[in-house]
């Protein structure tokens, strides 16, 4: 059986959501292979990267550089025939069609209005060559399997699809000071888990906060973007919405556990990875109808139309005021969520390349 090597510069990036993914698939995958149901695994990554924690796989520091250059040189020299595994949407150019590349979606193509210039010049190049030289190519939903696709001009039934997983945000106890240090009272707040980016609409969230203003609720809103990647997206005006910043995972689980609901206003999602922990906390979810939300969410969010804010205050309004709607949504959203568990995502990535490493 061919060997395996997994890209672990994620290892040395901050925690987003596609390092979530990177970060719990391999850890799922691990487990796995330690109870003789994965194959053995090296996770490759550049110096100073933290501990994976592994258990059966084994970690190994390779090159003397760091970023896009340790990633295009010296990982690929290390691999010595291996098949590589990528997760986080990138991948050296130089290993060909012997890896696989998860690609989170088609942002870069289909909203470049939320990057700068040279991030989405250069994952368009990337992902193109990555596609060109034979890796195969992996996303995790119908949606980016379609997006991806036509934005690298390829067949849609050679990209396998592989799901998320949410009960990650369950593994550290619940921090509630933070509801006390931000002046949250619970199931008084809506909660918003994202960034400025363009495609994540929270400018639309304006209306929610007014609405939620007349009952007497705060807007609290969980996040930040990197200024490196995100353009400004217009935001959320100070005085409509409390802004948190950055948290813990030990407190965005009690924001969750806490909240009236998540708003989830994005318009654009390869995912949608907070409903879904949202959703594994008991937290009812108020979303977009776009991207790959109805896929993760189904019949267990309360959507809204994203170009139309005043039907985001129409579903805040009735999560309000109609009796059994928000504990009739928590209750399915628990049920969908336990669909979902990273060790099915492990699962599915390795059946995904049986092919490859038979």
């Amino acid at each position: 059986m061919t060997g395996i090597a997994i890209n672990g510069r994620f290892l040395t990036q901050g925690m987003t959501g596609v390092q979530r993914f990177a970060t719990e698939i391999t850890a799922a995958a691990d487990a796995l292979a330690a109870r003789g149901e994965w194959p053995a695994a090296r996770v490759l990554h550049p110096p100073g990267a933290r501990d994976a924690g592994l258990r059966a796989w084994r970690a190994e520091t390779v090159g003397s550089r760091g970023g896009q250059a340790w990633e295009q040189v010296d990982l690929p020299r290390a691999l010595r025939g291996d098949l590589l595994v990528n997760l986080g949407n990138t991948a050296p150019i130089l290993a060909g069609a012997r890896q696989a590349v998860v690609i989170h979606d088609a942002g870069a193509f289909d909203t470049p209005e939320s990057y700068s210039f040279a991030f989405r010049s250069w994952y368009r190049l990337l992902q193109r060559l990555l596609a060109r030289r034979g890796a195969r190519i992996l996303t995790v939903s119908d949606f980016s399997r379609g997006r991806i696709a036509a934005a690298l001009g390829i067949d849609a039934a050679t990209i396998g699809v592989l799901p998320e997983g949410g009960e990650h945000v369950l593994r550290a106890p619940a921090d509630g000071s933070v509801l006390g240090r931000h002046g949250l009272a619970p199931a008084r707040y809506a909660l918003v888990v994202g960034n400025p980016a363009a495609h994540k609409n929270l400018a639309a969230l304006t209306a929610a906060a007014e609405v939620l203003g007349r009952h007497g609720l705060t807007l609290a809103v969980a996040g930040a973007a990197d200024p490196a990647v995100f353009r400004a997206g217009g935001g959320v005006a100070a005085d409509a919405a409390r802004v948190l910043g950055r948290v813990s995972d030990a407190e965005l689980r009690a924001l969750y556990e806490n909240a009236l609901c998540l708003v989830f206003p994005s318009r654009y999602e390869g995912f949608g990875l907070p409903p879904l922990e949202a959703m594994t906390c008991g937290c009812a979810v108020v979303a977009a109808h776009a991207g790959a939300v109805p896929e993760v969410c189904g019949s267990a969010a309360l959507y809204f139309d994203p170009a139309q804010p005043a039907t985001l205050a129409e579903s805040l309004d009735r999560l309000v005021t109609e009796d059994g709607l928000r504990d009739g949504l928590r209750d399915a959203g628990l049920a969908r969520a336990a669909t979902f568990t990273w060790e099915g995502a492990a699962r599915a990535l390795l059946a995904l390349l049986k092919d490859r490493i038979a």
